[in-house]
């Protein structure tokens, strides 16, 4: 848990909740590592049976540590090194989507400094890094503004812009092969890292109240998805309903290898409104753990 990403510190929340978990459900004696650049010698002194990866971001989720846990060859939980890197590269997993029959929004990667001098898409559109999560350095242009977004310093030299897809905000989490179900995200604006994370920040409504065949899609393009990517353990994907365009209003947006399990995470939410506790689900990730995922 923890490591050098963006996401520190909701992956600190997430392996601190998880630990707990795991100490409650199977009397698993466990051992919660702060991930730095001594883990591969810290991994090979503690000789564990299994790593629960509860790292998000770069480093934690886009195959690199995956490759150092089977170079080690230390079972490990979710996605294997090939799905992870695919799913964290937000175009590459495009295009995968799109091969699959997946529907997704028009994209671009473009300079930084092009980004800010001139709208290389119509507005409105969306720019994001193109290898983080958690909406972090997610900026909203839309139509009505007057120019270009003006990014900040930590954004990287290379940059996302995405057509905006407007409506509601729709999640469904695969756990092996079975889609769990869809949540409906209600925030009061973007559904930013601050709506994600603080208490209040959103309401969760969990199963959606959707028309049976956009519930249906959300849960058939998830598992897809899920299996285009090659992924493993469990997996998130997000969506965007437009209601007014019925079916065709639906659009993937990305899928995450590695969801948050803090206490609003929306995973743990799915997982127990269908009888999942969270300790439950804890101790399935571990117990799927293999190596040459």
């Amino acid at each position: 848990m923890g490591g050098p990403s963006a996401e520190r510190e909701v992956s600190l929340s997430s392996g601190r909740a998880c630990a707990a978990a795991l100490r409650e459900y199977g009397g698993y004696e466990v051992v919660e590592v702060d991930a730095d650049r001594n883990l591969c010698a810290v991994l090979t002194d503690l000789k564990p049976d299994v790593v629960l990866n509860c790292l998000h971001g770069r480093w934690g989720e886009d195959g690199c540590v995956q490759g150092l846990l089977e170079w080690l060859h230390i079972p490990y939980t979710h996605s294997g090194v090939l799905a992870s890197a695919l799913a964290m590269d937000k175009q590459r997993s495009k295009d995968v989507f799109r091969h699959a029959g997946l529907p997704v929004v028009e994209s671009v990667i473009a300079p930084k400094g092009d980004v800010m001098a001139r709208h290389v898409l119509p507005p409105p559109y969306v720019v994001k890094p193109n290898n983080e999560g958690s909406s972090v350095g997610v900026y909203l242009v839309g139509a009505e503004n007057n120019g270009p977004p003006q990014l900040s310093d930590d954004m990287p030299a290379e940059v996302m812009v995405e057509t905006f897809a407007p409506g509601r905000e729709l999640t469904t989490t695969v756990m092996g092969d079975r889609a769990l179900g869809v949540t409906d995200i209600i925030t009061t604006g973007w559904y930013d890292y601050d709506a994600k994370y603080k208490p209040g920040g959103s309401r969760h409504v969990v199963p959606a109240e959707l028309p049976e065949e956009i519930t249906a899609l959300c849960l058939d393009y998830a598992r897809r998805a899920h299996d285009a990517l090659g992924c493993r353990g469990i997996s998130r994907t997000d969506f965007r309903w437009d209601e007014s365009r019925g079916a065709d209003g639906l659009i993937l947006l990305e899928t995450n290898t590695q969801p948050g399990m803090t206490a609003t995470s929306l995973s743990p939410e799915q997982a127990a409104a269908v009888g999942i506790s969270f300790p439950e689900l804890c101790g399935w990730m571990v117990e799927d753990a293999s190596c040459d995922r």
